[in-house]
């Protein structure tokens, strides 16, 4: 076999080991569940094997779960059939899997499972098909979960069936429904596996295996009961009662997979384990035929994976370690950056203009790595050698063999200038010079230092330690060697690289005003807040964007705005907004960071939109009657979005529609169900989405005119991963 090796023992117990050549993780492609299926009648033939321990001979874990790559093409190909033959073949695919996993846990030898790393997905539905499960108990890294609803998929493997009946419905579904992982301790607890050193963790294993020749299954055994009941039983049901209202505030009807997930407990416990089987695989196949399925996939995973691995790092640009960098500016932006670097193992040299400044900023990582350890998130030590490599000062000459160092001052040119000036003169020639600013142009920035081909933006997101988008800006002169260096930057602080070129806003702020900018227009228009604010929930996005303004911070919204007017001129201003933001700055209500702006913040209670809203209406809060439908809204929100995103791929600013997707998930949270900005648009249909968009303009004005790009894809029938992807990423 090429991804498992046999050996049996003087008791014959055959320690069967999985690790894949040439893969750093192990994964279930049909080559590796063929060979599963071979030692598996090997088990159960061979009157020599008295039972089996499975391992992985990987160091970073025993299996991350399914090829999604490989499932992809089955799609692909599903979707050259008709409605009737695609469900048949996505069917018998995936029961082959489900019979696979059924005969390894009926093959009437005790099978256990020695569990040295992580095992996600596909990789812990395997051990549940084990009889027993053991995990190391001294690995940090080990982490044990169903995560595919988090990719719009849901277990596939057997997992919606064992894991409720091993566990108990409501712990199986508050796993799944959001794809927790868990660690050895926390496995032990809810009866997941038991544990053990790592290097007893074969032995204990082995000794099972021994103690219990006629293992079988729970569920396989006479007189087994679902543990807290199943869905008929008075305790059963009101875990499914609960978790389906739960479910609804959480997803707001926009994910089915979770909706499956649900559906396959539910319906699967009322039966037994084989039919409960087919039901899985039923739902699995139906839900793959879904767009949301094959979106979720497409972005969240494969294209999300590939951008971290360098997918656009400049042709012949090598990989670069990051092992020193300077962060100049130690407020709240500077020093989340320097808090991540400092916890990926890189030295950061902090720089303000004094040193209280800068000693706030060293103030600020420690209070955040601080919070992580009272969580037990980090241990101390962990703590002390992170701050131990961040160095507070006001002296620019530290910075001298910085691989890269980042300008993360006030968003203005007169503070930028001088602090860009004083970094050049610091550093060497091979330094990378880079800008963390969210609208400034590049181009414009660069020519503070005199080689601009060595200058780029890094625009992170706030809070930098939570956010997992950068997007990486190339100006007018800047050299590929700079954006190699800053994808190396971005990969060793374990975020999500995107490429786009110079232009106010760049990508991801662009999009977000048109958001934020519908919000004020649907207030000035005599939308009810609360509808605003709900019907954009709805629509798929994480909040509405009069909340997004008080995150954001009104005060910084304004200063956008007027930095933009002060260099393009009055056309750059948006009335509605400008009106509103007008009026919040002379109430001095600036967002969350003052408790007071499109809501309230009390001490005491939850956060609730202001009472006095309604004077940004003109005219008045429109009757009822009046009011827009949830749908308008979402069209609205969602369309003026995708769009503007559009427009910067017809502007070169994104090329790309892995970038542009990902982006939008990652950088701003665009209903991540729809697979991102593109996608939603290729789902709809350009000529249908281009018709749309024409109601919207006649209705609503201009952030509903489609650029002329989208007009000839609506002509000729093209998407945008058709037109600018390759055949890897259309499918």
């Amino acid at each position: 076999m090429k991804h498992f090796t046999l050996d049996i023992d003087d008791d014959g117990i055959a320690l069967i080991t999985f690790d894949s050549p040439g893969r750093s993780m192990n994964v279930l492609s049909q080559e590796v569940l063929g060979e599963v299926a071979e030692w598996t009648e090997r088990l159960k033939t061979d009157a020599a094997i008295k039972g089996a321990v499975l391992t992985s001979g990987k160091k970073s874990g025993f299996c991350a779960g399914a090829d999604l790559d490989e499932l992809g093409s089955v799609h692909a190909q599903a979707e050259k059939l008709s409605e009737e033959d695609a469900a048949k073949l996505l069917y018998d695919t995936f029961i082959a899997l489900n019979e696979t996993f059924r005969a390894l846990e009926t093959c009437g030898k005790p099978v256990a499972a020695a569990i040295n790393g992580l095992a996600l997905g596909g990789g812990l539905e395997l051990t549940l098909a084990c009889h027993y499960r053991v995990a190391a108990s001294d690995n940090p890294k080990l982490k044990l979960g169903l995560p595919e609803a988090m990719v719009g998929v849901l277990p596939g493997g057997g997992g919606t069936q064992r894991m409720p009946r091993l566990l108990g419905a409501m712990n199986a579904l508050d796993l799944m429904l959001q794809g927790k992982q868990v660690d050895a301790a926390k496995a032990k607890e809810l009866g997941l596996a038991d544990t053990a050193p790592a290097d007893d963790l074969v032995q204990t294993a082995k000794d099972w295996v021994k103690a219990n020749p006629e293992a079988k299954q729970p569920w396989d055994q006479d007189g087994y009961r679902i543990p807290g009941g199943g869905p008929y039983h008075p305790k059963g049901i009101q875990v499914f009662m609960a978790a389906s209202s739960m479910l609804k505030k959480q997803t707001w009807g926009n994910y089915p997979a979770q909706r499956f997930i649900l559906s396959c407990v539910y319906e699967g416990l009322q039966v037994d384990i084989d039919s409960g089987l087919r039901i899985e695989t039923r739902y699995f196949a139906k839900l793959l035929g879904m767009p949301e399925s094959r979106n979720m996939i497409r972005s969240i995973f494969i294209s999300k994976q590939a951008l971290e691995k360098g997918a656009r790092r400049p042709a012949g640009q090598e990989k670069t370690e990051i092992k020193k960098i300077g962060v100049v500016g130690a407020g709240f932006m500077g020093a989340g950056i320097a808090n991540v670097a400092a916890q990926s193992g890189i030295e950061v040299v902090l720089i303000d203009r004094d040193q209280d400044s800068a000693d706030k900023g060293l103030g600020h990582i420690r209070d955040s790595l601080a919070g992580r350890v009272a969580k037990g998130r980090m241990d101390q030590d962990r703590m002390d050698a992170a701050l131990a490599r961040v160095t507070p000062t006001t002296d620019y000459s530290l910075l001298a063999g910085a691989d890269i160092v980042i300008e993360a001052v006030f968003e203005s040119r007169e503070v930028k200038q001088p602090v860009i000036e004083q970094i050049y003169a610091a550093v060497g020639p091979e330094t990378v010079v880079a800008s963390n600013t969210s609208t400034l142009p590049i181009t414009s920035l660069a020519e503070y230092g005199p080689e601009p081909e060595r200058f780029c933006g890094v625009h992170f997101f706030s809070p930098v330690e939570k956010m997992l988008l950068v997007e990486i800006i190339r100006g007018g002169k800047t050299g590929d060697a700079a954006i190699s260096r800053a994808i190396d930057l971005v990969a060793a602080l374990k975020k999500t690289p995107i490429v786009v070129e110079d232009s106010r806003g760049f990508y991801a702020n662009r999009c977000v005003f048109r958001y934020l900018q519908q919000g004020m227009h649907m207030l000035e228009g005599g939308v009810i807040p609360a509808l605003i604010e709900n019907g954009s929930r709805l629509a798929g996005m994480p909040v509405g964007p009069l909340s997004l303004y008080d995150e954001i911070a009104i005060d910084l919204g304004w200063k956008v705005l007027q930095a933009s007017k002060a260099d393009l001129g009055d056309e750059a201003a948006d009335p509605p907004t400008e009106r509103i933001l007008g009026a919040m700055m002379e109430a001095e209500r600036f967002g969350r960071k003052n408790k007071k702006g499109f809501y309230v913040y009390p001490e005491d209670g939850p956060k609730h939109l202001w009472g006095e809203l309604g004077q940004f209406a003109d005219g008045g809060v429109k009757p009822d009657a009046g009011q827009p439908t949830v749908a308008e809204i979402r069209d609205r929100v969602l369309y003026c979005q995708a769009i503007e995103a559009a427009r910067c791929v017809e502007e070169g600013v994104v090329d790309d529609p892995r970038e542009a997707d990902v982006g939008s998930i990652l950088g701003w949270g665009f209903a991540p169900f729809t697979g991102g900005v593109l996608s939603f648009i290729d789902t709809v249909g350009a000529k249908a989405f281009v018709a749309r968009a024409a109601e919207l303009e006649a209705a609503y004005g201009e952030p509903f005119a489609v650029p002329a790009l989208l007009k000839d894809m609506a002509k000729s029938g093209e998407t945008f991963y058709g037109r600018f992807g390759d055949e890897r990423q259309a499918a």
